[in-house]
């Protein structure tokens, strides 16, 4: 579990981080999401003990990152968006190095260790490769394997999946999430792509300060201020508003918008409260079945992660 509150990180007069407050259960994986400067990096470094808070507690596992920084190591893998490798070394002797230098002792388990991440990140037949003759992408691949190599409980990824092909980003998602069956993970990402695939909850940042917190489903449905129903209905005869009234009235719903889509179709956008959707759709099926309507399309609207993205920072994301 990480446990974040009141966290403060200023250089010098500039505060980049102003008193964030966050937690991460076992078995989630949380999306670090804002635009440059918002202060991912600031809080991933407070968090593995590469720099210290101005103010503020971070705990992982009940660890105090500023108290016990080795032990909070011990426990946590920790991938930046740098790899940081030794290029003249092999994968083999740069998992082996990272091994050693996170107390595995023996030659036996240091052995073991390697073989199930070399499995886990598809490095097979790159081992005695060395790392500067490897593409940008298994150099990724061999810098998580680095951060898995001791087992750690909590696992902090900065752009996991950067510099690799649609083939390898697929098997690091599916990686992440079964690792994210026993660990705690948190990674920052700029992809729209990895939060929808891979994470469970999403904190966005702007401004060093948290502008939401929690499933993208659930910050979506906090700023529409409610659930939005999308349909389309076909007649055999022209579609007459004053049904439609009827209907409005006596279900109660309010129409957001109304417009023609061919001679006898038209499409509705309805509006009712978080949590309320499944119990609209099937009032608007019983009365388009009762008044002998044909419903085309049904479905749930729900804001992208882009449109939320920029209504909380202003800016653009990168698709």
């Amino acid at each position: 579990m990480i446990e974040v509150s009141g966290l403060v990180k200023r250089y010098g007069f500039f505060e980049a981080v102003k008193g964030v407050s966050f937690k991460v259960e076992p078995g989630r994986v949380v999306g670090l999401l804002g635009p440059n400067g918002a202060g991912k990096t600031t809080i991933m470094k407070v968090l593995t003990a590469y720099h210290r808070a101005s103010e503020g507690t971070a705990l992982l596992n009940g660890l105090d990152v500023a108290l016990d920084p080795l032990g909070v190591k011990r426990i946590m893998g920790y991938l930046p968006e740098t790899v940081p490798l030794y290029l003249d070394m092999t994968v083999r002797e740069q998992l082996g190095f990272a091994a050693m230098a996170h107390g595995i002792k023996t030659r036996h388990k240091i052995s073991d260790a390697m073989e199930r991440v070399i499995q886990a990140c598809s490095l097979s037949g790159f081992e005695d490769v060395r790392i500067n003759r490897l593409s940008k992408g298994y150099r990724q691949r061999t810098g998580l394997a680095q951060a898995l190599i001791h087992d750690p409980e909590i696992l902090i990824l900065d752009e996991p999946t950067s510099g690799l092909d649609p083939n390898q980003i697929l098997e690091i998602r599916s990686l992440i999430r079964s690792l994210a069956e026993k660990k705690t993970v948190i990674l920052s990402t700029h992809i729209l792509q990895e939060v929808e695939a891979m994470c469970s909850e999403v904190l966005i940042l702007n401004e060093g300060s948290i502008a939401a917190q929690g499933s993208a489903a659930k910050i979506a449905e906090s700023l529409q201020g409610g659930e939005k129903l999308d349909f389309v209905i076909y007649t055999d005869s022209q579609f007459s508003s004053g049904k439609w009234m009827d209907a409005e009235a006596g279900l109660g719903l309010y129409m957001a918008e109304s417009h023609q889509v061919s001679e006898n179709s038209r499409r509705f956008v309805v509006k009712t409260e978080i949590g309320k959707g499944d119990e609209l759709a099937i009032k608007v099926f019983d009365w388009a079945a009762a008044n002998g309507f044909k419903l085309l399309e049904i479905k749930r609207e729900q804001l992208s992660m882009e449109e939320i993205f920029v209504r909380l920072t202003g800016e653009g994301i990168k698709k």
